[in-house]
Protein backbone atom coordinates (compact mmCIF):
# COMPACT_ATOMS: atom_id res chain seq x y z
CA UNK A 1 0.00 0.00 0.00
CA UNK A 2 1.33 3.42 -0.93
CA UNK A 3 2.34 5.66 1.97
CA UNK A 4 1.41 8.74 -0.06
CA UNK A 5 -1.95 10.44 0.28
CA UNK A 6 -4.08 10.43 -2.85
CA UNK A 7 -4.21 14.20 -2.60
CA UNK A 8 -0.64 14.30 -3.88
CA UNK A 9 -1.48 12.84 -7.25
CA UNK A 10 -5.22 12.45 -7.69
CA UNK A 11 -5.72 15.57 -9.81
CA UNK A 12 -7.63 15.24 -13.09
CA UNK A 13 -5.12 15.51 -15.90
CA UNK A 14 -7.26 18.14 -17.60
CA UNK A 15 -6.62 20.51 -14.70
CA UNK A 16 -3.14 21.07 -16.08
CA UNK A 17 -3.88 20.87 -19.81
CA UNK A 18 -4.77 23.40 -22.45
CA UNK A 19 -7.08 22.60 -25.36
CA UNK A 20 -4.21 23.46 -27.70
CA UNK A 21 -1.53 21.34 -26.01
CA UNK A 22 -0.66 19.65 -29.30
CA UNK A 23 0.10 22.94 -31.05
CA UNK A 24 3.92 23.23 -31.26
CA UNK A 25 3.62 27.03 -31.10
CA UNK A 26 2.05 26.69 -27.64
CA UNK A 27 4.65 24.30 -26.22
CA UNK A 28 7.13 26.85 -24.93
CA UNK A 29 8.56 26.41 -21.40
CA UNK A 30 7.59 28.94 -18.78
CA UNK A 31 11.27 29.89 -18.52
CA UNK A 32 13.86 29.51 -21.32
CA UNK A 33 14.65 25.88 -22.05
CA UNK A 34 18.37 26.68 -22.17
CA UNK A 35 18.37 28.20 -18.67
CA UNK A 36 21.82 27.32 -17.30
CA UNK A 37 22.23 25.27 -14.14
CA UNK A 38 24.83 26.86 -11.87
CA UNK A 39 26.63 25.54 -8.76
CA UNK A 40 24.79 25.96 -5.48
CA UNK A 41 27.00 25.81 -2.41
CA UNK A 42 25.37 27.29 0.69
CA UNK A 43 27.49 27.37 3.86
CA UNK A 44 27.96 23.90 5.29
CA UNK A 45 27.25 24.06 9.02
CA UNK A 46 28.08 21.55 11.74
CA UNK A 47 25.41 19.55 13.54
CA UNK A 48 25.88 21.71 16.62
CA UNK A 49 25.37 24.88 14.61
CA UNK A 50 22.25 23.73 12.79
CA UNK A 51 20.82 22.51 16.10
CA UNK A 52 21.45 25.88 17.73
CA UNK A 53 19.99 27.74 14.75
CA UNK A 54 16.92 25.50 14.67
CA UNK A 55 16.26 26.15 18.36
CA UNK A 56 16.82 29.88 17.97
CA UNK A 57 14.42 30.12 15.04
CA UNK A 58 11.77 28.03 16.76
CA UNK A 59 11.94 30.17 19.89
CA UNK A 60 11.58 33.30 17.77
CA UNK A 61 8.63 31.99 15.77
CA UNK A 62 6.93 30.59 18.88
CA UNK A 63 6.46 34.22 19.93
CA UNK A 64 4.52 35.06 16.76
CA UNK A 65 0.88 35.89 17.40
CA UNK A 66 -2.03 37.28 15.43
CA UNK A 67 -3.18 40.66 16.70
CA UNK A 68 -6.24 42.79 15.96
CA UNK A 69 -5.12 46.09 17.44
CA UNK A 70 -2.43 48.13 15.70
CA UNK A 71 -0.45 51.27 16.35
CA UNK A 72 -0.82 53.76 13.47
CA UNK A 73 2.94 54.42 13.55
CA UNK A 74 4.14 54.21 9.93
CA UNK A 75 6.47 51.51 8.63
CA UNK A 76 9.56 52.58 6.65
CA UNK A 77 9.03 51.92 2.95
CA UNK A 78 12.26 49.96 2.67
CA UNK A 79 11.02 47.55 5.34
CA UNK A 80 7.86 46.87 3.33
CA UNK A 81 9.95 46.45 0.18
CA UNK A 82 12.18 43.91 1.92
CA UNK A 83 9.19 41.98 3.26
CA UNK A 84 7.71 41.61 -0.21
CA UNK A 85 11.08 40.72 -1.73
CA UNK A 86 11.41 38.01 0.91
CA UNK A 87 7.97 36.62 0.09
CA UNK A 88 9.03 36.59 -3.55
CA UNK A 89 11.82 34.12 -2.78
CA UNK A 90 9.20 31.40 -2.30
CA UNK A 91 9.26 28.29 -4.50
CA UNK A 92 6.52 27.89 -7.11
CA UNK A 93 5.30 25.35 -9.64
CA UNK A 94 7.49 25.53 -12.77
CA UNK A 95 8.87 28.82 -11.39
CA UNK A 96 5.72 30.64 -12.47
CA UNK A 97 5.71 32.83 -9.32
CA UNK A 98 1.89 33.16 -9.34
CA UNK A 99 1.51 35.98 -6.82
CA UNK A 100 0.94 39.71 -6.60
CA UNK A 101 1.34 41.61 -3.34
CA UNK A 102 -0.61 44.87 -3.20
CA UNK A 103 0.67 47.11 -0.40
CA UNK A 104 -1.81 49.81 0.64
CA UNK A 105 -0.74 52.72 2.83
CA UNK A 106 -3.07 55.41 1.49
CA UNK A 107 -5.61 56.20 4.21
CA UNK A 108 -8.52 56.78 1.83
CA UNK A 109 -7.90 53.47 0.11
CA UNK A 110 -7.66 51.66 3.45
CA UNK A 111 -10.99 53.21 4.43
CA UNK A 112 -12.55 52.04 1.16
CA UNK A 113 -11.23 48.51 1.72
CA UNK A 114 -12.62 48.52 5.25
CA UNK A 115 -16.04 49.65 4.03
CA UNK A 116 -16.25 46.79 1.52
CA UNK A 117 -15.05 44.17 4.00
CA UNK A 118 -17.43 45.32 6.75
CA UNK A 119 -20.41 45.31 4.38
CA UNK A 120 -19.66 41.74 3.32
CA UNK A 121 -18.84 40.62 6.86
CA UNK A 122 -22.21 41.85 8.10
CA UNK A 123 -23.83 39.49 5.60
CA UNK A 124 -21.34 36.72 6.36
CA UNK A 125 -21.98 36.75 10.10
CA UNK A 126 -25.75 37.09 9.81
CA UNK A 127 -26.59 35.01 6.74
CA UNK A 128 -23.74 33.18 5.04
CA UNK A 129 -21.69 31.60 7.83
CA UNK A 130 -22.98 28.60 9.74
CA UNK A 131 -23.94 29.02 13.39
CA UNK A 132 -21.11 26.67 14.35
CA UNK A 133 -18.61 28.82 12.47
CA UNK A 134 -19.78 31.97 14.24
CA UNK A 135 -19.71 30.12 17.56
CA UNK A 136 -16.14 28.95 16.98
CA UNK A 137 -15.07 32.57 16.54
CA UNK A 138 -16.49 33.76 19.86
CA UNK A 139 -13.29 33.17 21.89
CA UNK A 140 -11.54 35.58 19.53
CA UNK A 141 -14.19 38.31 19.91
CA UNK A 142 -14.35 38.84 16.16
CA UNK A 143 -17.15 40.95 14.73
CA UNK A 144 -18.18 42.41 11.37
CA UNK A 145 -16.48 45.68 12.33
CA UNK A 146 -12.81 45.69 11.30
CA UNK A 147 -11.14 48.85 12.68
CA UNK A 148 -7.69 47.36 12.15
CA UNK A 149 -8.15 47.77 8.39
CA UNK A 150 -7.90 51.53 8.76
CA UNK A 151 -5.74 51.62 11.91
CA UNK A 152 -2.82 49.51 10.67
CA UNK A 153 -0.20 51.56 8.79
CA UNK A 154 -0.11 49.07 5.91
CA UNK A 155 -2.33 46.44 4.36
CA UNK A 156 -0.80 43.68 2.26
CA UNK A 157 -3.30 42.01 -0.05
CA UNK A 158 -2.02 38.70 -1.40
CA UNK A 159 -3.42 37.86 -4.82
CA UNK A 160 -3.02 34.51 -6.57
CA UNK A 161 -2.60 34.53 -10.33
CA UNK A 162 -4.57 31.67 -11.88
CA UNK A 163 -2.57 32.16 -15.08
CA UNK A 164 -0.59 34.87 -16.85
CA UNK A 165 0.30 35.86 -20.39
CA UNK A 166 3.43 35.27 -22.42
CA UNK A 167 5.16 38.06 -24.30
CA UNK A 168 3.54 36.76 -27.50
CA UNK A 169 0.07 37.13 -25.97
CA UNK A 170 -0.53 33.42 -25.43
CA UNK A 171 -1.79 32.10 -22.10
CA UNK A 172 0.83 30.92 -19.63
CA UNK A 173 -0.34 28.15 -17.32
CA UNK A 174 0.28 28.37 -13.58
CA UNK A 175 0.62 25.06 -11.76
CA UNK A 176 -0.22 24.57 -8.08
CA UNK A 177 -0.86 28.29 -7.78
CA UNK A 178 -2.81 27.86 -4.52
CA UNK A 179 0.00 25.96 -2.81
CA UNK A 180 2.69 28.25 -4.22
CA UNK A 181 0.92 31.39 -3.04
CA UNK A 182 0.23 29.87 0.38
CA UNK A 183 3.93 29.09 0.83
CA UNK A 184 4.82 32.66 -0.16
CA UNK A 185 2.32 33.99 2.38
CA UNK A 186 3.89 31.82 5.09
CA UNK A 187 7.34 33.16 4.29
CA UNK A 188 5.90 36.69 4.38
CA UNK A 189 4.40 36.12 7.84
CA UNK A 190 7.72 34.78 9.13
CA UNK A 191 9.55 37.81 7.73
CA UNK A 192 7.04 40.20 9.32
CA UNK A 193 7.60 38.61 12.71
CA UNK A 194 11.37 38.38 12.27
CA UNK A 195 11.72 42.14 11.74
CA UNK A 196 9.64 42.95 14.83
CA UNK A 197 6.24 43.68 13.33
CA UNK A 198 2.89 41.94 13.72
CA UNK A 199 0.12 40.96 11.33
CA UNK A 200 -3.41 39.63 11.19
CA UNK A 201 -4.15 36.79 8.77
CA UNK A 202 -7.59 37.61 7.42
CA UNK A 203 -9.42 35.95 4.56
CA UNK A 204 -12.16 38.38 3.53
CA UNK A 205 -15.08 36.16 2.58
CA UNK A 206 -16.99 37.15 -0.58
CA UNK A 207 -14.83 40.27 -1.07
CA UNK A 208 -12.64 39.07 -3.93
CA UNK A 209 -14.40 40.73 -6.87
CA UNK A 210 -15.08 44.06 -5.16
CA UNK A 211 -11.57 44.44 -3.78
CA UNK A 212 -10.01 43.31 -7.05
CA UNK A 213 -11.97 46.00 -8.88
CA UNK A 214 -11.17 48.63 -6.25
CA UNK A 215 -7.45 47.93 -6.61
CA UNK A 216 -7.61 47.65 -10.43
CA UNK A 217 -6.32 44.10 -10.47
CA UNK A 218 -6.90 41.89 -13.55
CA UNK A 219 -9.43 39.07 -13.74
CA UNK A 220 -6.73 36.39 -13.57
CA UNK A 221 -5.94 37.41 -9.98
CA UNK A 222 -7.84 36.17 -6.95
CA UNK A 223 -7.54 37.62 -3.45
CA UNK A 224 -6.32 34.99 -0.99
CA UNK A 225 -5.25 36.97 2.09
CA UNK A 226 -5.55 40.46 3.51
CA UNK A 227 -2.80 41.19 6.03
CA UNK A 228 -2.85 44.31 8.20
CA UNK A 229 0.80 44.89 9.15
CA UNK A 230 2.40 47.15 11.73
CA UNK A 231 3.40 47.45 15.36
CA UNK A 232 0.98 46.27 18.04
CA UNK A 233 -1.04 48.90 19.86
CA UNK A 234 0.29 49.49 23.38
CA UNK A 235 -2.95 48.08 24.80
CA UNK A 236 -3.05 45.02 22.55
CA UNK A 237 -4.25 41.79 24.12
CA UNK A 238 -4.28 38.29 22.69
CA UNK A 239 -6.16 35.13 23.69
CA UNK A 240 -4.14 32.80 25.91
CA UNK A 241 -3.89 30.01 23.36
CA UNK A 242 -1.72 26.91 23.50
CA UNK A 243 -0.34 25.24 20.40
CA UNK A 244 -0.38 21.51 19.79
CA UNK A 245 2.61 19.60 21.08
CA UNK A 246 5.24 18.09 18.81
CA UNK A 247 3.78 14.64 19.50
CA UNK A 248 0.40 15.82 18.22
CA UNK A 249 1.66 17.24 14.93
CA UNK A 250 4.63 15.04 13.99
CA UNK A 251 4.61 11.44 12.79
CA UNK A 252 7.98 9.68 12.71
CA UNK A 253 8.41 6.80 10.29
Amino acid sequence: KSIFSKSFYDFPARDFQDDRDDDPDILVPAIPEDTPHIPYKPPRRSDDEILARSREYYELMAERRTVRSFSPEPIPQEVLDNLIKTAGTSPSGAHTEPWTFVVVQDQEMKAAIREIVEEEEELNYNKRMSRQWVTDLKPFATKPLKPYLSDAPALVLVFRQTHSWRDDGKKRMHYYSEISTAIAAGILLAAIHYCGLVALTSTPLNCNARLRDLLSRPLNERLELLLPVGRPHEETTIPDLHRKTLEEIMVKI
